[in-house]
């Protein structure tokens, strides 16, 4: 709908969820096409091993939905823990702009910061010690050097590794830190926030420094899509049934 900024964030696309890329795709040509702009805010991607990947069969669907909704909104991808690979190719490719997390924008009037949400969850030592490994430009240009092959290889073994460790840790310790939200919100002078990463679709009053705020989490694309609808009226977090998509070719 017209003067509508939608957000999502932790689709995990890939090859294995066919159903989860038909609902993406379904989104695209439907929701999105009528909006303002689109915020990706990190893990559109199960993983992305570089820029070569957007020439893949399993993401040329995407790429080509992306395009074709791009040249009609503009659609902001931040990075996530996933995709951190995302480059200028697959700019070039989707249509899509990439943004740095953080992200301040005006959203109809009100100051708001974006995130992935990652960078949030410091009680998680083992993933933040990961996020700063990945994200050095040295370590990148190193794995980028490797073959295709070898990076599918250290990508599939992380996952089962990431997915084992998981399932050992306490849930709170995967969750934001409160303090490392509030320094966050009072490091850009903002009183409201939007992230995802956690797979906590939720919306939280806060108060900073006396007063009010608002953080609110997008959910994942796990069993259905999740998505926060922002106009000058109010903001609705959504959720989007998979039955949506039903005969949406991928």
């Amino acid at each position: 709908m017209a003067g509508t900024t939608l957000f999502i964030s932790d689709l995990h696309l890939c090859g294995e969820r066919p159903a989860i890329t038909a609902l993406f795709l379904d989104f695209l040509a439907r929701d999105a096409r009528a909006a303002d702009a689109l915020y990706i805010l990190g893990d559109l991607f199960e993983y992305w091993l570089g820029d070569e990947a957007a020439a893949q069969p399993a993401h040329k669907p995407i790429m080509d939905g992306l395009r074709a909704a791009a040249a009609q909104i503009p659609i902001y991808v931040m990075h996530g823990n996933r995709d951190f690979l995302l480059g200028a190719g697959f700019e070039r490719t989707s249509g899509c702009r990439l943004i740095p997390d953080p992200t301040r924008i005006d959203l109809y009037g009100t100051p708001v910061l974006l995130m992935h949400g990652d960078s949030l969850c410091t009680a998680d030592v083992e993933h933040m010690a990961f996020r700063a490994k990945v994200r050095d430009k040295k370590w990148q240009r190193e794995f980028l050097a490797k073959s295709v092959a070898e990076r599918e290889t250290i990508a599939r073994e992380y996952r089962a590794y990431s997915k084992m460790a998981t399932s050992k840790k306490n849930p709170e310790i995967m969750d934001v830190a409160p303090e490392a939200v509030e320094t966050a919100m009072r490091q850009h002078h903002i009183f409201h926030l939007i992230h995802g990463h956690t797979h906590r679709p939720r919306e939280h009053a806060l108060t900073i420094d006396g007063k009010a705020a608002k953080r609110v989490v997008l959910g994942d694309w796990y069993e259905q899509g999740s998505v926060l609808r922002v106009s000058a009226k109010g903001w609705s977090l959504e959720t989007l049934p998979l039955q949506r998509a039903r005969g949406s070719a991928v």
